[in-house]
């Protein structure tokens, strides 16, 4: 249709396109994230352990600019641990009074570390792809940390008939275009957590999205927290006015009026 309108000088005022799942990717199914019901927080063993893994794999790709160490502080370490992780890299810094720059250990203020110098030096290491930032990757993607789950336990071995990829992809069916260069990274026990959580591959897939959805969403349980509060009082003050307009208009609403014809004397 919209050929045929350009041929005869129309300009069609919009355009259906045919939704292609091979192009767009598939759409990742509705977990159930415990954390996404209005009442419930962070599970923050979840969150410690999925920086575990994105420490553990993910750093050595990824980025986590907009993401300090203390803002791992009271969520998933403590003040002192996040102090002794911070201090095993070095930042530079300066200048000092001699008005050269030094090399320093790591404090709470710092971001986290950058796995590449620049974004080339990225391309250079990645075949010419460029690892996203991490920090807001739950927030900028649909389906949030259902997606990020759907993509890091959705790989195939072999693409579909009729799908060919170059050398160096891998085939995910929640990627845009279905080629992805990020090779299959979560597998069962490829993380060993302190805690006794059992590490098979789903669990550290779920951790991680957690992990990324606060990363995305730091401000989410102060946000719960705040809207019951609102609710709560809002619900209170309702009441009150409800009980303050029955009482005002009671002595109206409860009033009879009464209409008396007038008498007029007979001629």
């Amino acid at each position: 249709m919209e050929q045929k309108a350009s041929e005869y000088g129309i300009s069609l005022p919009f355009v259906a396109h045919a939704f292609s799942t091979p192009d767009h990717g598939l759409h990742a199914p509705h977990y159930p994230f415990e954390f996404k019901k209005w009442w419930s927080t962070y599970d923050h063993a979840a969150l410690r352990r999925g920086y575990q893994v994105y420490r553990e794999i993910c750093a050595a790709c990824h980025s986590m600019d907009y993401i300090h160490w203390r803002n791992l502080v009271g969520v998933t370490h403590t003040e002192a641990e996040a102090k002794e992780m911070a201090a095993e890299y070095e930042y530079r810094d300066g200048p000092n009074d001699a008005g050269e720059y030094f090399m320093r250990p790591g404090k709470l203020t710092d971001p986290m570390p950058r796995p590449y110098a620049n974004d080339e030096a990225a391309r250079a290491a990645n075949g010419g792809a460029l690892p996203p930032d991490l920090s807001c990757i739950a927030r900028a993607r649909p389906g949030e940390e259902n997606y990020i789950f759907a993509l890091l336990t959705g790989y195939e071995e072999t693409p579909p008939a009729g799908v060919v990829l170059r050398s160096g992809l891998h085939y995910n069916p929640y990627f845009h275009g279905g080629a992805i260069s990020m090779a299959r990274a979560v597998y069962d026990e490829v993380v060993e957590y302190d805690d006794g959580t059992p590490n098979n591959a789903s669990q550290i897939a779920k951790d991680v999205s957690e992990f990324l959805a606060w990363a995305s969403y730091p401000e989410l349980d102060q946000r719960k927290k705040f809207g019951i509060k609102t609710i709560a009082v809002s619900t209170i003050l309702l009441g009150l006015s409800v009980w303050w307009k029955r009482f005002k208009w009671s002595y109206i609403k409860s009033r009879q009026v009464v209409f008396k014809a007038p008498t007029f004397p007979k001629v």
